[in-house]
């Protein structure tokens, strides 16, 4: 990491989180089984966050815990507790929603940095400094603050005080996820990491007095009305650094391991080129469309985002075909599979700081040696020959456009 700015990464389990450290992640952000506002999320127990915090650490990142939920009176009597926990396992940073939160933390883990979440709603240097007066170092801006505005907010806070923003990811109908919707409908409720996110749902107009004939409510037939695009701004990072951000966040703790590996690989690029001065090279963008996604947006940044009416799918432009397990100099390798693919297909293999490699599947071995027409079984052991020597943990993949980049 640079001294002033840092690229962070989600990481919604221990295989994620060494994907994003594999492919150049600063620092981490995950949760533990209490108080995080992803609650679907496998997320780590206490003794797999300390190997975590011993993994982070031991490659030279910082690693942030979600403590982001809205406690309820009778939940606040094991914060305390919790707060010296992480504190004593060493986490570096705390990501807090709640002003008796952050006074707690204060209290119970003074060694630890409070971070303010983006669900605080921080839209403003008046809120930025009240909260720096209660101890925190950093603040999450909340996903709405246009670029000009953090530029004034980054003129009238103090210096020490980190700036810290989304820069991908999917966004909230709601602002700042404050949204009661999931709540509302299905007895979820959103603030406490339980979001059924109603607001993708398909919805029609119903007239009272004929039950059960719905009419589609836009002129085109699209009823996802309140669907959000997701984010990309990885081709407005200098603009982000010049206004005083300092922290680039991911959204994504619920995302896949090829996820986390993927947009930190192409941030990672767009960061480094950033801080040198250079132009970003296109690829880095295009390696954003190979990973699951709606249709983009630049969020707030620049104005509204829009909503995408017509489907709340999901496009991708890759599949993961298989994950390294070992490899010798020659690109000799075992790997684990993920994907169905065939003898003759082409494949990339993504490698940390470097572009993808194309290459055709020549001849692939099962665990015992047999030479195989396809990898049917999922999670099989296989060997394959790849073009580089590849470590622990990078991806094979199979585009769904079979054009290999030149």
């Amino acid at each position: 990491m640079s001294n002033r700015f840092e690229l962070l990464s989600p990481a919604g389990d221990m295989e994620r989180l060494r994907m994003a450290l594999l492919y150049g992640a600063d620092a981490v952000y995950l949760a533990g089984r209490r108080f995080g506002m992803r609650a679907a999320a496998v997320n780590f127990g206490d003794e797999e966050l300390r190997r975590a915090v011993a993994l982070v650490h031991g490659r030279g990142a910082k690693i942030y815990v979600t403590c982001n939920t809205l406690p309820r009176e009778d939940e606040l009597r094991e914060l305390p507790a919790y707060l010296e926990f992480l504190q004593d396992a060493g986490v570096d940073a705390l990501i807090i929603a709640d002003l008796g939160v952050l006074a707690l933390a204060r209290r119970h883990a003074p060694r630890v940095a409070r971070h303010v979440s983006t669900q605080f709603g921080v839209i403003n240097s008046a809120a930025a400094n009240a909260l720096y007066a209660l101890g925190a170092d950093t603040v999450v801006l909340a996903r709405e603050t246009p670029l000009e505005d953090i530029r004034k907010i980054r003129a009238n806070t103090p210096p020490e005080l980190r700036l810290e923003a989304f820069v991908h990811g999917a966004m909230c109908v709601s602002f700042s996820g404050r949204c009661l919707l999931s709540n509302y409908m299905t007895g979820r409720d959103a603030n406490r990491g339980q979001c059924a996110q109603p607001c993708r749902w398909k919805y029609y107009l119903v007239e009272e007095k004929r039950p059960g004939q719905y009419f589609e409510i836009s002129e085109d037939g699209g009823t996802h009305i309140m669907n959000s695009r997701d984010m990309r701004m990885i081709e407005h990072i200098p603009a982000l650094m010049e206004a005083g951000v300092c922290s680039f966040k991911i959204e994504g703790r619920m995302k896949s391991a090829y996820y986390a590996a993927v947009v930190t690989n192409a941030y990672r690029h767009a960061i480094d080129a950033a801080i040198a001065g250079d132009p970003l090279d296109r690829l880095w963008v295009e390696e954003t469309d190979m990973l699951s996604h709606r249709p983009y947006s630049t969020g707030f940044y620049f104005g509204e985002p829009g909503q995408y009416y017509p489907d709340a799918m999901y496009f991708t432009g890759a599949d993961v075909a298989a994950v390294v397990e070992r490899c010798d100099k020659d690109g000799n390798a075992l790997l684990t599979q993920r994907n169905k693919f065939f003898r003759g297909d082409t494949l990339e293999l993504l490698l940390p700081h470097e572009k993808p490699i194309g290459f055709k599947a020549e001849r692939i071995w099962d665990g015992e040696g047999n030479l195989l027409e396809d990898t049917r079984q999922a999670m099989m052991a296989l060997r394959m020959k790849l073009p580089v020597f590849a470590p622990e943990g990078a991806i094979v993949r199979k585009r769904r456009n079979p054009e290999i980049r030149a």
